[in-house]
Parts: structure tokens; sequence; C-alpha cells
């Protein structure tokens, strides 16, 4: 069985009519194992991801970003994930933290304003989109646990329309980890990603 289609993913991205978040038990996805899809290496960021955490922490930390990660609360916690992890197909406000500059030029904590991503279920696979901004993941959430979905994906640069299929870029490839941390509010834990930063933290929350 391969990854869902591209167009079923560009489609994704493309909609933009509102619709309600429907409950997650709603929300019935196949027991595929994402472990026969993921590439080696996002295989070893998944493993790594708390490794991820604690170095992009650290230095955010030591860069003087102190106060703005306490204010974050949850989002920012590593141990913060609850059971009902799955998202429910809807239309979500995603909000990107990225933690631990991978070069001078990078900042250690940059926080950016929310903007659209949807969720979108077709032929029983949950599909994630990042609507807006200048870096958009776009790709396939998979069942993992209670606590945790795992997505895979590419990433949509700038005024780019096209998404490369997963595994054909390892430049473009994202792996990362879907956990509930709050009531209505989840993240997207994207550890090592190839750009700028140790670990990104794209908040969402369902549109009203």
């Amino acid at each position: 069985m391969r990854l869902p289609p591209l167009a079923v993913l560009l489609a994704l991205a493309a909609c933009t009519t509102s619709h309600e978040v429907v409950a997650p038990a709603t929300a019935e996805q196949p027991s595929e194992n994402w472990r026969a899809r993921v590439t080696d290496a996002d295989l070893a960021r998944i493993r790594h991801w708390r490794n991820a955490w604690v170095d992009a922490l650290a230095k955010a930390r030591a860069a003087g970003h102190g106060e703005e990660i306490a204010r974050e609360g949850a989002l920012l916690d590593p141990d913060a994930a609850l059971t009902g992890a799955a998202l429910a197909p809807g239309n979500y406000r995603c909000r990107t933290i990225k933690l631990g500059g991978k070069a001078p030029a990078n900042a250690d904590f940059a926080a950016f304003p929310a903007d659209r991503c949807r969720v979108g279920l077709d032929r029983g696979r949950l599909h994630f989109a990042r609507l807006d901004g200048p870096q958009r993941p776009i790709g396939a959430l998979f069942p993992d646990n209670a606590r945790r979905q795992i997505f895979l994906g590419t990433l949509q640069l700038g005024d780019e329309r096209l998404s490369l299929r997963y595994s054909r870029d390892d430049e473009r490839d994202m792996a990362g980890i879907v956990e509930r941390v709050g009531d209505n509010r989840w993240r997207l834990v994207l550890p090592y990603p190839h750009f700028e930063s140790l670990l990104d933290v794209i908040e969402l929350t369902p549109e009203r």
C-alpha cells in the first residue's frame, strides 16, 4: 500500500471551505504501520525526539529565552503529552515556534503568528496540510499509540504549489509526532528539521 497520492494532498491544501471539527471517534484510521513507510533518516529523528527537545531547549534558555519558554506552558514541555492524541478532521490555527538555532545566524527562539492548517480524511487516512506561510508541511498522519500520532510528509516552500512525494528528496522529507497537550490543544513536534532549528513545534487549535 502506498502513501496517499499527491493529488489528495494538493486537494486538501487547495480547499478553503470552512467546516467544523468532528469528534475524534469518527476519524477511524487503518492500522497501517508507519514504520513500513518511514525513511531511515526520519526514523532516527523520531527515535531521538527527546534529545532534540533537550538540545533545543538548552540552547534557547542559554540565549536568554527562559521566560518565553515558561509562558508557553505545556506546549514546550517534552513530557506534557496526554491521551487522546488523534487529530480530528477539520480546520485549525497553527502557530510555529522554532527552538535552537542550527547556525549563528539562526535564532535560538522564534515564535511566529498563527495561520491556517487543515486535517482531512480520505479513504480512512488522515492528512495534514499547512495552508499558509513560507514553510508548509504536507503529509499523512499515522496511528501509533494513545499519546501520539506520527506525521510523515514533505516541506513546501515559498510560492510552490506542488509537493514531492515522501521519500523522494531527503532535504524535503519531514517526520514528526502529534501529541495532545490540553483541551482542544495539540502540537506537531518536528525533531531535527533540515532548516534553521533543532526543533520545530507547531501548536494546533481548532478554528472557531
